[in-house]
């Protein structure tokens, strides 16, 4: 299938990543329309417009966002969340080693928008390329004048600094995120305040991802009637998919939203592989319900896979074929929910630890038959009742397999063996 590539545009031209390349292709002249015709209100007035909503997972509308900011003559940030660690997503990676730039000019774009003279790019420590490609894409735009002071003869100044994390997912929480980048332990904060109000350095901060700030520059272009004739009223506009499993062409896939989840997987990703069908989807990277072949119709837009039972979450598609064993991936999602609780709250900290500890038992072959109540038991005392958002999503895959695979838990509990054919432990020696 064709796509609308306009966030993975050029990503087949030779050194695009380079600073004359990406000019040569049209890089940058967003920025020049923005500072040349726009006013900053304008631009947040456009961004509101176009329905554009956070792609980090949460979906809320990033012009109100941009709105929140008091006007009280504090000085302002922007940070953009490159700390992309959600399981299944891989879509901010591609975007910021392969064309740094357009993340560089969304930075600038929005900057102006929110009026901040300092910005700052959180890599993921894992990102070791992209963290070097951001780098040298930095200080190329210094160098052209797009970056410093009175860029492009507008009167406008900004400062671009990356700042490589440690490697913990929780730092994706943007509270933890700011904890982190002021130099202290990545614990999410008490919220309210929100970052808006009181973010890095305790002074108003807008916390975007990646893809979001990447579709800064073309809205500018094109203007945002362009992005609304695309997705939904509520839902409108482009989202990359990153698409894993036994696909035949695994990869990201950049589409209009609502574009139902069998065209996804069938059209974009080339199918199954031979031989094998889908047992189960998980839409929206680890932390999101799954969806079972019955709803392979759902509309991928925000609301129409909140009314199936998921959510679309950073567009992290992962796609269980038939051979899959459901207890087995479980308590592989659950196990690294618990080594990335920062344990700063008893119910994530405790609650994961449990599962853990459950699931390995039942994978094991030697769970009893209370363990599947202890399992809900744990996970409705983590619902909605932690510091962040971590605890809710250790539980989102495996309350939906419990749910829909139970029969596969329970044979792992009553035949001490694993239907789907894995290897269970040898018991005797558990």
């Amino acid at each position: 299938m064709t796509q609308a590539r306009y966030l993975l545009r050029n990503q087949e031209i030779e050194d695009i990543d380079q600073f004359e390349v990406y000019r040569a292709h049209g890089g940058y002249d967003a920025l020049k329309k923005a500072l040349a015709e726009f006013e900053p209100e304008a631009v947040v007035d456009l961004v509101k417009r176009s329905g554009l909503r956070g792609r980090g997972g949460a979906g809320f509308p990033t012009g109100v966002k941009w709105g929140f900011l008091p006007k009280d003559g504090r000085p302002r940030y922007l940070v953009v969340n490159s700390d992309e660690a959600e399981p299944g997503t891989f879509k901010d990676r591609e975007l910021i080693e392969r064309n740094p730039h357009q993340l560089i000019e969304g930075m600038i774009i929005s900057s102006f928008a929110i009026q901040a003279r300092q910005a700052y790019i959180y890599c993921r420590g894992e990102f070791l390329r992209g963290y070097e490609q951001l780098s040298r894409a930095v200080q190329e735009a210094y160098a052209a004048g797009f970056l410093g002071d009175n860029i492009l003869d507008s009167g406008f100044a900004l400062d671009i600094f990356v700042y490589r994390g440690a490697g913990a997912y929780i730092c994706g929480e943007e509270s933890a995120l700011l904890e982190s980048l002021e130099g202290r332990r990545g614990n999410p904060r008490l919220k309210p305040p929100f970052p808006a109000v009181a973010g890095l350095y305790g002074m108003p901060t807008i916390v975007n991802n990646v893809e979001t700030i990447a579709n800064v520059p073309p809205i500018v272009t094109l203007g945002a009637e362009w992005y609304t004739s695309m997705g939904t009223e509520k839902s409108p506009g482009l989202k990359i998919m990153s698409v894993s499993g036994k696909v035949n062409r695994p990869g990201n896939y950049e589409i209009p939203l609502a574009t139902p989840l069998r065209a996804l997987i069938d059209d974009y990703a080339g199918g199954m592989q031979p031989g094998r069908s889908v047992k189960c989807v998980i839409p929206g990277g680890s932390s999101v319900p799954l969806l079972m072949p019955d709803q392979l119709d759902t509309p991928l837009d925000y609301e129409s896979v909140l009314q199936a039972g998921s959510m679309l979450g950073s567009g992290g598609c992962i796609v269980l074929d038939d051979t899959v064993c459901i207890v087995k991936a479980s308590h592989r999602l659950v196990k690294f929910y618990r080594e990335e609780s920062c344990g700063k709250c008893t119910p994530c900290r405790e609650g994961t630890y449990w599962m853990a500890d459950v699931l390995e038992r039942v994978e094991a072959g030697m769970g009893d038959e209370g363990d599947l109540a202890i399992l809900m038991d744990v996970a409705d005392n983590i619902n909605g009742k932690c510091f962040c958002p971590l605890g809710d999503a250790s539980i989102g895959f495996l309350v939906s397999a419990i749910r829909h695979f139970r029969d596969e838990f329970e044979a792992h509990v009553r035949e001490h063996s694993c239907p789907m054919g894995e290897k269970v432990y040898d018991t005797a020696n558990y």
